[in-house]
């Protein structure tokens, strides 16, 4: 099942809006994270830099073959042999991934979906305990230069609810200007 709208702009505007470095630091993630699961990973821009970083494998999915691809070669030109680039409709199938698999989660411009809590609670079961879901998205301000229309763009509290409903635990939240906010929870 594809999100309402999820269409992707070309790679080279979409890399302006964010700082994936930057922003993978402020989230947490580190060499003493494992594997990871990235919900919806497009053109792997947060897939391949935290490739670099975690000590085990990213599963990287998407529900678009060319999304997919895209993300297989850019692992491959790398040497980046953690990287596991899945097609698969995660919202409807869920991940396949084993229940507590994974030590961070990352939920990036994804939760405006019509099933949040859905994707919640697929990454709430197949992380380990302790372990953390970043969520990233678009700041609620009709200024920005993209993102899904004002009337389904979740608000930071909108998002941090969803994710105490299914029992996470909210620990910080992040500006990621110009255009951003993040926020890591704990299972």
């Amino acid at each position: 099942m594809k999100i309402r709208e999820s269409g992707m702009p070309k790679e080279e505007e979409w890399t302006q809006f964010f700082d994936p470095s930057q922003a993978l630091i402020l989230l947490g993630i580190n060499h003493g994270i494992i594997n990871v699961a990235d919900f919806g990973c497009g053109y792997g821009t947060f897939t391949i830099p935290a490739a670099r970083i975690i000590s085990g494998k990213i599963y990287a999915f998407d529900i678009e073959p060319e999304m997919i691809k895209t993300v297989k070669q850019k692992a491959n030109a790398l040497k980046l042999y953690n990287v596991e680039a899945i097609l698969r409709d995660f919202i409807s199938k869920g991940s396949g991934l084993k229940e507590e698999s994974v030590d961070y989660v990352f939920l990036f411009n994804i939760l405006h979906g019509d099933k949040p809590q859905q994707l919640l609670r697929e990454s709430y079961r197949i992380l380990k305990l302790g372990s953390k879901v970043g969520i990233i998205h678009w700041n609620y301000d009709a200024s920005t230069p993209r993102g899904p229309p004002m009337d389904i763009r979740p608000r930071p509290e909108q998002s941090r609810s969803w994710a105490e409903s299914v029992g996470f635990i909210f620990e910080e939240k992040f500006d990621l200007k110009p255009y951003h906010y993040g926020l890591v929870l704990r299972k």
